[in-house]
């Protein structure tokens, strides 16, 4: 009877008197880009599945058990509260730098395509950068509710934290990951302005964030040359811009309603990464315009859903569950907006995943429990409130 009386305190949003006690609208949002995730990375790698590795649902299984593994990791994150991750913050952080350190370490990390970026554990591959992230916004919302006072005040407050992610960072240039980098600085800057530093400071944070990623592409010719190429992919349309040109290609085919689900000729060999990195191409070719338009409209609707949850924590003084969420939504935001941008040649080529629509086992268990996150932040601020107003 304790056991089940503790039980159901703990994950009172699934087991407790008002089960299913969530954010019903961010939660089947979420599920829909999880189904519709499934039959997007089904439908695109079936071809190069069954060229290259014999089996047409190889990656469509993977998926599936990716999938299962990040509700299950859902369901656990639902039953613990929030106050945990503020308290466990620090040992968090250690955690995603010594992920980090050891995908370099030959005999630990893989390298694929001169990137060593995953961790292989049998049959699963785990990118440290995606938990690093996710650890990263934990310390930061910690660090905000510690150090408010300093934080709005003081140059050395906002200049503190990037000692610490800094080198965070600087680990995700060097395996390299300058997209995980940019989407990692990026909601950092975004939280610490939500946090309160001045525009006058966050305008100067900006400008030296924007100036490193500046000389960060100069140095490297593989990146500049992406950044060119994009502009006018059909200059070398079988070099530099093959990928560009076609998922513009793909973008083509599509028209309004799109070629038909399984119809798209572009996953055939001839667009890379076609499950994983521009799977939104894909989509667009087989749904259409009206399909793609959809599927963007609900990944909005799930970042923007979040930033909602972390405002009304933040109305309810809840201050660390509000600064996780507005991390939690800017990453997602980031990440839908570089991907989508990628995919219809607005930005530079870059390998980012799409949130809950491609194809990749870290990133979608993090994408679960991130949502997992944002739920029992939204419920513990209802219980609180229902609390207060029984009281009353």
């Amino acid at each position: 009877m304790i056991m089940t009386a503790a039980l159901q305190r703990a994950a009172a949003p699934i087991i407790g008197e008002r089960r299913f006690d969530m954010d019903m609208p961010l939660l089947v949002a979420a599920l829909c880009l999880l189904g519709l995730g499934v039959v997007m990375v089904s439908s695109a790698s079936m071809e190069v599945a069954a060229g290259q590795l014999g089996s047409p649902l190889f990656y469509t299984v993977r998926q599936l058990v990716y999938m299962i593994i990040g509700l299950i990791a859902l369901l656990v994150v639902l039953s613990v509260p929030i106050r945990l991750w503020e308290q466990f913050r620090f040992p968090l952080l250690f955690l995603g730098f010594a992920l980090l350190v050891a995908v370099l370490v030959p005999g630990i990390g893989r390298e694929v395509n001169g990137s060593w970026r995953w961790i292989a554990l049998g049959p699963i591959n785990i990118q440290p950068s995606e938990l690093a992230k996710l650890f990263a916004v934990v310390f930061l919302a910690g660090y905000l509710v510690q150090r408010e006072k300093e934080v709005k005040e003081e140059w050395f407050g906002f200049i503190k934290p990037f000692m610490v992610l800094g080198p965070m960072a600087w680990l995700l240039i060097i395996e390299p990951d300058f997209g995980a980098t940019v989407v990692l600085m990026g909601a950092a800057t975004g939280m610490l302005f939500l946090g309160g530093v001045g525009l006058f400071r966050f305008a100067l944070l900006f400008g030296a964030l924007g100036g490193m990623a500046g000389l960060l592409v100069l140095f490297e010719p593989y990146r500049l040359q992406r950044l060119t190429s994009f502009l006018n992919p059909w200059n070398d349309p079988f070099g530099t811009g093959y990928q560009l040109t076609q998922a513009l290609i793909a973008f083509g085919r599509g028209e309004w309603l799109g070629t038909g689900l399984g119809n798209s000729i572009q996953k055939q060999f001839y667009l890379p990464e076609a499950h994983t990195d521009f799977v939104f191409a894909v989509l667009a070719e087989e749904l259409g315009l009206i399909g793609a338009l959809a599927a963007f409209a609900l990944l909005i609707f799930v970042a923007i859903r979040s930033l909602y949850i972390g405002l009304w924590a933040e109305r309810a003084g809840r201050l660390f569950a509000a600064y996780l969420a507005y991390g939690l939504a800017i990453m997602w935001c980031g990440q839908i907006l570089i991907n989508v941008g990628v995919n219809v040649g607005l930005l530079p080529t870059k390998g980012l995943t799409l949130p809950f629509l491609s194809y990749g086992g870290s990133s979608l268990v993090v994408c679960c429990i991130s949502l997992g996150l944002l739920l029992r932040i939204d419920w513990e601020r209802r219980q609180a409130l229902r609390e207060a107003n029984s009281d009353s």
